[in-house]
């Protein structure tokens, strides 16, 4: 190891491990069926955001720009990883490096940012760049191709000079030394092959990001659509579950923190990126995670309309508070949360609901009501209190977890949760399937399903087409990103071939 030139050795290992950064990311990308930089261009922040949207808008730009990208990045880690056009990758990988850095910059809300820390003006695209600005300025760039006898003679033009330019020239050491990235290169090259066939390729950076692995082209056409108030809906709707963490999962008491923890922001945010390009254009969510859907919208320009659920403040006598501030954060649709209407129904005190419905309308938005258990409604409607629209728990109860109907109890979907498998654990949501059918078909508003999958006891294909046949205009639907396109296909299939309902479509 004594004839090294230990100073050369480190530029070389500093510029091969970038090369091998910008290859591995442009032959991900090939590996990747259908790759495309449209959705992270269309969602770029920033004071340049309407530059990388514009071109993300354009189908015929993004034929050129993503097999551009792709063979840029591999061209230039093929330069910098062989030491062969190194000044030319090293300025050709700066450009590429300072439109990914603009396109999401660490400053003023960054939507992919959280995936490397805590940033502020540097990140990895600036710190990169800076080390290609090294690298193209140093007069030694290591070992490599530009420096074998063969390059020199074709270039004409040696990258060396000096009393150094005739050793290198001549010397087989050194000429072997030169050729050292070739077997390099395949040596790590075998390992990521074998990494990504037994694994799968998994990056996640600049424009790579592939959001939930989903292939939006597998769309098998327009969601439908349905108005509430002035509002037009997508039939499916996102439920909120995703941003609140609510995961119903009975006695596997792992499931909420595994479910929080796979559903960072940034993953929140992926996935109502997927969601609203599938066709999805609303979502319905609790009050406390209003300011999440908030910096959302703030961050990318969604025009995602957003159903929030409010809830009195029954200590203070403050019926409002929650409806004025959702007023304020300009939601579009507000509605009485259902386990509230459930209770204040249970305990007499419907003049409160009456309110809070009254209160919503004095801000010119949709007024919604929810419940898990069908009497309410039924008691509301009875007392002439009728909302714009009804959000009703809405599934059968064919499935495995579901106590026995005898031993169900009005408004005990949020009550105790028991351990005889014979009575109510967070098993089951739509008490009454029978009475409820029967109420939906008779009401003259829109009504919006949830839980139509009784938190994941019943098959999409089945809980939808119930939902729908049995009188639902909408379904609301918890959803992982991984779910979503298989998702809307089933509701666009169902709604497609529905035979047998007897309810007109309200809404």
């Amino acid at each position: 190891m004594k004839d090294w030139n230990w100073k050369k050795l480190t530029i070389t290992l500093f510029r091969v491990a970038i090369g091998w950064h910008f290859l591995y990311e442009g032959i991900s990308k090939l590996l990747i069926p259908n790759w495309s930089a449209a959705g992270y261009l269309a969602n770029a922040t920033g004071p340049f955001a309407g530059f990388y949207q514009w071109m993300a808008a354009s189908e015929g730009l993004m034929k050129i720009i993503d097999p551009v990208n792709m063979a840029g990045l591999v061209l230039i880690g093929l330069g910098l990883f062989l030491g062969i056009f190194i000044r030319l990758s090293s300025v050709s990988g700066m450009i590429l490096l300072m439109l990914y850095y603009f396109a999401y910059p660490p400053f003023g809300g960054n939507l992919f940012g959280a995936a490397e820390g805590n940033l502020y003006i540097v990140n990895k695209n600036l710190i990169e760049t800076l080390a290609l600005l090294v690298i193209f300025l140093i007069k030694d760039k290591g070992y490599g191709l530009y420096a074998h006898t063969w390059f020199q003679l074709k270039k004409g033009t040696p990258e060396t000079s000096g009393p150094e330019k005739s050793a290198n020239l001549h010397s087989r050491r050194e000429a072997l030394k030169n050729l050292a990235t070739i077997p390099a290169l395949g040596v790590i090259g075998l390992g990521a092959f074998r990494e990504a066939r037994e694994y799968g390729v998994d990056t996640l950076s600049g424009a790579t990001i592939q959001i939930g692995g989903a292939d939006i082209k597998e769309l098998k056409g327009e969601l439908p659509k349905g108005k509430i108030g002035g509002h037009e809906f997508s039939r499916l709707i996102l439920g909120g579950n995703l941003i609140g963490g609510w995961a119903h999962s009975r006695d596997l008491i792992y499931v909420p923190s595994l479910f929080r923890a796979y559903n960072t922001e940034k993953k929140i945010f992926e996935t109502l990126i997927l969601a609203e390009k599938a066709g999805i254009n609303s979502i319905n969510i609790g009050f406390p995670t209003m300011d999440t859907m908030l910096k959302y919208k703030k961050m990318t320009g969604s025009k995602i309309k957003i159903i929030i659920q409010v809830a009195p403040d029954m200590e203070k006598k403050d019926y409002f508070v929650n409806i004025n501030k959702a007023a304020d954060g300009g939601m579009d649709v507000i509605q009485v949360q259902g386990n509230w209407c459930d209770w204040l129904v249970r305990d007499n005190k419907m003049e409160v609901i009456d309110m809070m419905l009254e209160k919503i309308r004095s801000h010119k938005i949709t007024a919604g009501l929810g419940a898990h258990t069908i009497d309410a409604l039924i008691a509301c409607e009875e007392q002439g209190i009728i909302p714009d629209y009804y959000m009703q728990t809405f599934h059968h109860d064919n499935y495995w977890s579901a106590h026995p109907r005898e031993n169900r109890i009005p408004f005990e979907v949020d009550g105790e949760r028991h351990l005889d498998h014979n009575r109510f654990h967070d098993n089951i949501f739509c008490l009454f399937p029978d009475k409820t059918v029967e109420f939906v078909n008779r009401t003259k508003v829109p009504v919006m399903g949830f839980k139509v999958l009784a938190a994941g006891s019943i098959t999409p294909e089945d809980g939808f087409n119930w939902a729908f046949k049995n009188g639902a205009d909408f379904i609301c639907v918890g959803m992982f990103d991984f779910q979503i396109v298989n998702d809307v296909n089933i509701t666009i299939d169902v709604l497609n071939k529905l035979q047998g309902r007897t309810r007109g479509w309200f809404g």
